[in-house]
Formats: structure tokens, sequence, C-alpha cells
């Protein structure tokens, strides 16, 4: 599938703040399952610092803007050619150990609700096999309901009121995956909407599991599915926070509002859609 990505992010602060400095996320993943095309990133009256690929494989960019200022645009587009993997994660190039991914966090912290439930589901034929069990306990525990929960939400509060997003999906079934001593971790990406209009084109979040010799495999919890070609990658964390494709820190004491944009296309060639723009 090709697609086309324009990710448009907008600080805005009550009051002037200064030197900013943001850790960008902002690329798609380098694997077999997807290949970008003009992809940029631009910043706002920013400069940008350090270009690196870091342990788990991201991308990172690393921006400045001096200020004073009031708002601060992030765009981030290009076009990325997709091809349906079944959700497994091939020819991603990384250094972590797996197990470093069995640690846990404040969203992912193993309460007694996460625990029973995860006790709930019988281990089956192998660990690829647990691993869907786990998706689809957490799919259906959990309903897709937007707005009922905040960014701070953990795992265990999304399950005890059984309603959520993806982010509150992806952080049960990790902390599910933790309990079973699987390796889990958080992913942030796209998804653009399949004809049937069952997902909406957003940014989007879903969890890898480590599954021995097949390596990390995608789970979507929040769709009951895997990942296929209409997902775009852009990096990974041990939870929401750690894989946020925006990270950043200024000086000031500001009211910060955040507007968020995201549009993901479908184009036929990426020539014939780049010609129409000009």
């Amino acid at each position: 599938m090709k697609l086309r990505i324009s990710h448009r992010t907008v600080y805005r602060y009550d009051r002037p703040i200064r030197n900013i400095v943001q850790s960008l996320r902002l690329k798609p993943s380098v694997f077999e399952g997807q290949q970008t095309q003009d992809w940029k990133i631009e910043v706002a009256g920013g400069m940008c610092g350090p270009v690196f690929r870091d342990g788990a494989g991201d991308w990172i960019e690393g921006w400045t803007v001096r200020g004073p200022t009031q708002e601060i645009t992030v765009i981030s587009s290009g076009g990325i050619e997709t091809r349906d993997m079944a959700g497994v994660l091939r020819g991603h190039r990384e250094m972590i150990h797996p197990l470093t991914y069995l640690q846990t966090t404040r969203a992912t912290e193993p309460a007694a609700n996460l625990r029973q439930l995860a006790d709930s589901v019988a281990h089956g034929d192998d660990t690829l096999d647990l691993a869907h069990r786990l998706s689809h306990a957490v799919s259906d525990a959990i309903a897709f309901r937007p707005g009922v929960t905040q960014a701070r939400t953990t795992a265990a509060e999304a399950l005890e009121q059984g309603e959520g997003v993806c982010q509150d999906h992806t952080h049960a079934l990790i902390a599910l995956a933790r309990m079973k001593d699987l390796p889990a971790r958080y992913v942030s990406g796209y998804l653009h909407s399949s004809s049937s209009g069952e997902a909406q084109d957003a940014a989007h979040a879903w969890a890898e599991i480590h599954v021995g010799s097949l390596g990390w495999v995608g789970f979507d919890a929040a769709n009951a599915s895997c990942p296929d070609d209409r997902y775009v990658r852009l990096g990974s964390g041990l939870d929401a926070p750690d894989a946020a494709p925006i990270r950043g820190i200024g000086m000031g004491a500001g009211v910060e509002n955040l507007d968020v944009a995201v549009q993901v296309d479908e184009v036929e060639s990426f020539q014939s859609q780049s010609q129409s723009q000009g």
C-alpha cells in the first residue's frame, strides 16, 4: 500500500518560553514491511541538531527553538510504501536485548485486576498462541471508547472502567505479556482506515511481543488484529511516554496547549502525488 502522511503538531503557550529542546521520533522505522519516500521533518523557527539511530533502531532528530515564542509547529510528512508482514517485524536492526522489555513502568504496573485477567488466559499451544490469547483477552475486557481516559491513565485504571483508547489497550496488553514472562513494548505510529471504515486515519499505538524465533510480533488489541499494510511504524518504548514521537523541554512557566492533526491518504503512486502538488 502506498500512503501519504501529514502529521502536524502545534504547541501554544500562554506566555513566551525560550530555549526549547525537542527529541523527535517522527521518521518511520526501517524494516522489510515499509519503505519511505521523500520524508521530511520541519520545526518552525527551529535548528536541527544531533541526528542518530538509537539502540532500539528508532531514528531520532534533535531540534532547538531559541525563542522567546508562544507557538511551536512541528510538521512531519512524506510517502511510505507498506507491506503486510502479518505483524512480524522482520529486518529491523536494533541492539537492545528483548529481555529489557520485561521491566514494568507506572503505566503497566501489574495490579491485582491485571493479574487476574492474565491468570484467566491459558497458555495454549505455543508462545505465539499465548500472545494472541492475551491480545484477545484485552480486546474483550476493554471496549474502545474515545475521550474516557487521559494520557496518564494506567492499564489497571482502564481495565477497572472497562473502556479506553488504543493507548490503554496497549498498556494493558504489555502488562499481561510481561506477567507471562514475554517481553513486550509500546509502538507508536499511524493507521489508515480500511474500506469498511472501522478504523480512523490517526496517530495510533499497538504492542509488540517477543515470541521466540519469530522475534517481535505486533498485536493491536484495540482493533483485535495484527498490524498489516494499513499500519505505519514510527518507534517503540517501554510505554507511551517512552515511545512518544515528540519529547521536549523549555525554559518558562507558561501553560501549554496541544493541537495535533494527522492525515493518512492512500495514493496510486508517489510520482503522480508530487505532480499534483506542483
